[in-house]
């Protein structure tokens, strides 16, 4: 696996959650992958934006949304792995939609390149506060506090 990132890329959401679609999703790109998975982390237009391509055989046009189906697994899916349960994709757009993001599959030169899009946390006011960034910790403080 390769990781690509940009600066601080923050969301505000279920730590739980968030971890659970991303594993999902370098779960899914590793039993498909021929060599290489590909992971990158950026901000663009206010959205944190993860993709996580694979090398594999890719992902035909109509059957991408039906991926997300609950239940849905392809012939190419069931022959790498016999125990899935064709919901761990489900799951993840269900996660991915509950923190008013989406999650599609996009094209890809190779492979399947999967692209979750989720709203940028400003960590700059939240809720009517300022985070500070104190060395190590960061503390809430109002604009009256400083």
């Amino acid at each position: 696996m390769t990781f690509h990132t940009t600066a601080d890329v923050w969301v505000h959401g279920s730590r739980i959650q968030l971890i659970r679609l991303l594993d999902n999703l370098l779960t899914n790109a590793r039993r498909h992958a021929k060599t290489a998975v590909t992971v990158r982390v950026e901000s663009t237009d206010g959205q944190a934006v993860v993709t996580v391509t694979d090398d594999g055989d890719g992902i035909a046009p109509a059957d991408r949304e039906r991926i997300f189906e609950r239940f849905t697994r392809l012939d190419e899916g069931r022959r790498r792995d016999t125990a899935g349960t064709g919901l761990g994709l489900a799951i993840s757009r269900d996660i991915a939609h509950a923190h008013h993001g989406t999650l599609r599959i996009e094209d890809s030169p190779r492979g399947a390149r999967f692209v979750l899009r989720l709203p940028l946390l400003n960590r700059n006011a939240i809720d009517g506060r300022h985070l500070i960034r104190t060395g190590r910790t960061t503390s809430n403080q109002t604009a009256d506090d400083r």
